[in-house]
């Protein structure tokens, strides 16, 4: 009988098996059983992954960039969420970029040859039948499900594929400059422990950061279906807000999920269905309060893609399908210094162009109403709007909602636009319930708006176009999905 001990021969660990499983052991026979009268399933003749000749492109430019150095990136590891159930699993950006596969414990090494470098791409092979791993690890094929084989990795990356479980004892051997992607794996940081520097290693993290900047049309292409889908799960929305009043905004983020789930991998962060005064809240992602007739629903949500490429689009929705006479004040403010913003986005022009032109049109308004004294440059200067603007008009979006976050602030903040960069535009007014500074009826009022943007040889393309901004088209449009 086979137990939890190991075996006399000491040739091989046993499965770890839970501790109050109601198996206490395998007898020989049943393991005997178990490793035969499987069909083959290989899968061959398989077609490459629709981004594998970006992907390509994407590690030579990284192979041009350090050239002799080995380059090591992971994918990184499941997290246990508790005990012996983890979180679900999302592959690290940049090894997901230079490589398209999305699998945890995955490794892309980048070994410099005779000229630029030879990619491997360090992967679990498919569970061992021989000693049973595949159906009794709580990971093996049987309880979580089929992985590829090496052979079937290499066809759709094509990328030469290798055990992942070699590849901490190859990297102890290993001699010559070497740098690595941390924070994602600690078995692989602790074999280049001694070959690694942290300055290095921010050098190449701050790379394939910028490396994300612009675009390109795959890149595009994924980040217009997040969009979509997005689209789509803000018309479902709208269509339910009736059942969201009767339970809570939790009802709207259930909803929402459902086509994230359904038509993509997942939501690209989390979701915000902030209704009534949990609008000015810019994080609200809790969407336990009420959702009441007569307030605004601030709805800030993106569907991310198979290939982790995700939307982020904001609007604020009157509930009941009309806005009050302040809401529309305050809305229409906010939607003219989008505009502003938006028609800053162009190639050429100063990344910071689009946050100042939506801030110098909230700062007129803020004075205009009263609530500031100006004149509008002294506001701006002083930054006084920031008490009711909170944050900057937006950001890069790509594969993180907020991408290329590692960049240099000369190459981001402090750039230039250019064709194929996507940022977001989404300034905002956010009126706190207890600011006595502002009249009662702005108390609890938060509105932002916020689109996705690619731009373009001659401007900017605004992907998220599909859904109207303007008030009274905003009104037609939830009239339309409840008739």
């Amino acid at each position: 009988m086979l137990d939890e001990a190991a075996d006399e021969a000491g040739e091989e660990e046993p499965i770890k098996q839970r501790k109050n499983g109601l198996y206490p052991g395998v007898s020989d026979e049943l393991a005997e059983s178990m490793k035969s009268g499987w069909a083959d399933t290989e899968l061959r003749g398989l077609a490459p992954i629709a981004q594998a000749e970006y992907t390509a492109a994407r590690r030579a430019a990284l192979s041009a960039r350090f050239p002799g150095e080995r380059l090591v990136i992971p994918a990184g590891n499941l997290k246990t969420r508790s005990n012996d159930t983890e979180y679900p699993f999302r592959a690290s950006v940049e090894y997901a970029y230079l490589t398209g596969n999305l699998t945890e414990d995955g490794v892309l090494v980048l070994e410099p040859a005779t000229e630029g470098h030879k990619a491997t791409i360090y992967l679990l092979p498919r569970s061992n039948r021989e000693n049973g791993e595949f159906w009794l690890s709580g990971q093996g094929e049987l309880w979580v499900g089929r992985r590829h084989s090496l052979a079937e990795a290499e066809q759709l990356y094509g990328i030469p594929a290798s055990d992942v479980r070699e590849l901490p004892a190859t990297l102890k051997e290993a001699t010559g400059p070497v740098r690595v992607v941390r924070g994602y794996d600690a078995g692989i940081e602790a074999a280049l422990t001694d070959k690694v520097t942290r300055e290095h290693d921010d050098e190449l993290r701050v790379f394939l950061s910028e490396a994300r900047l612009v675009k390109d049309a795959f890149e595009a292409d994924e980040l217009q279906k997040a969009v979509d889908s997005t689209v789509r799960g803000f018309e479902d929305v709208v269509k339910v807000l009736d059942k969201a009043e009767a339970t809570s905004e939790r009802f709207i983020e259930g909803t929402f999920f459902l086509r994230a789930r359904v038509e993509g991998n997942d939501i690209g962060y989390g979701s915000i269905c902030a209704s009534g005064p949990h609008a000015c809240t810019l994080h609200w992602v809790r969407n336990d309060g009420p959702v009441r007739s007569g307030d605004l629903l601030l709805l800030d949500a993106g569907v991310e893609t198979h290939t982790l490429y995700t939307a982020d689009v904001t609007r604020t929705l009157p509930v009941n399908g009309t806005y009050t006479e302040i809401q529309k004040k305050i809305y229409d403010a906010v939607y003219d210094a989008q505009e502003a913003g938006i028609a800053a986005v162009r190639p050429g022009a100063k990344y910071r162009d689009f946050h100042d032109a939506a801030q110098h049109v909230l700062a007129e308004r803020l004075v205009e109403w009263g609530l500031l004294e100006g004149p509008v440059e002294r506001v701006l200067e002083l930054g006084l709007q920031r008490r009711w603007t909170l944050h900057g008009t937006g950001h890069m979006l790509g594969m993180d909602v907020h991408d290329c976050a590692a960049a240099r602030t000369e190459t981001y903040v402090e750039g230039t636009l250019e064709p194929g960069m996507c940022l977001t535009v989404e300034p905002g007014l956010y009126f706190q319930a207890d600011d006595l500074t502002v009249p009662e009826e702005y108390r609890g009022i938060g509105v932002r708006i916020e689109d996705d943007l690619l731009v373009t040889e001659d401007g900017n393309r605004n992907l998220s176009a599909g859904l109207p901004r303007r008030s009274d088209e905003v009104e037609a449009w939830m009239a339309s999905l409840k008739g």
